[in-house]
């Protein structure tokens, strides 16, 4: 039996930094498909499990992508205030990621500071990097995609 993650707004959680979810039928066919075949599926929101509420402030990633940011080389910051949130998206992602220690693969939301995979908002704009879950997940050796890379496969 596979693990697999999934980003929890995915699959109708309101627990965007908006108070929203983000459903998408491509992966809500793929959880219901990894289920029929006796997958674990686990749902997290990294950010909730950091302890950062729903709604929460908007984010983004400054000074480099989430392995930066893991390292200590960027830093996540709210976007009204520049708050550094840092801490608590490192925090949200370790402790996700213990929720699947044998997680083999992951589908995450597509641009977020923490679930995005290949492109996030660094400094102010939309550039090629991971949120920090994502690239946690990948240090981990975990195959990461978004919902957009699922929905474009099918």
């Amino acid at each position: 039996m596979a693990q697999r993650l999934i980003s929890a707004c995915l699959l109708g959680q309101a627990c965007r930094y908006d108070g929203a979810s983000k459903p998408a039928a491509a992966v809500i066919a793929q959880v219901a498909a990894w289920r029929a075949v006796g997958d674990e599926v686990v749902v997290v929101c990294p950010e909730e499990l950091g302890a950062l509420g729903t709604p929460r402030p908007a984010a983004e990633l400054r000074g480099g992508d989430g392995h930066a940011a893991l390292s200590g080389r960027a830093t996540v910051a709210r976007e009204g205030d520049g708050v550094d949130v840092t801490a608590a998206f490192v925090a949200g992602a370790y402790a996700a990621a213990k929720l699947a220690p044998r997680a083999i693969s992951a589908v995450l939301k597509a641009n977020s500071p923490s679930c995005g995979c290949s492109q996030t908002t660094i400094d102010g704009r939309r550039q090629v990097g991971d949120g920090v879950f994502a690239a946690l997940l990948r240090q981990r050796g975990v195959a990461v995609q978004t919902d957009e890379d699922l929905a474009d496969a099918r």
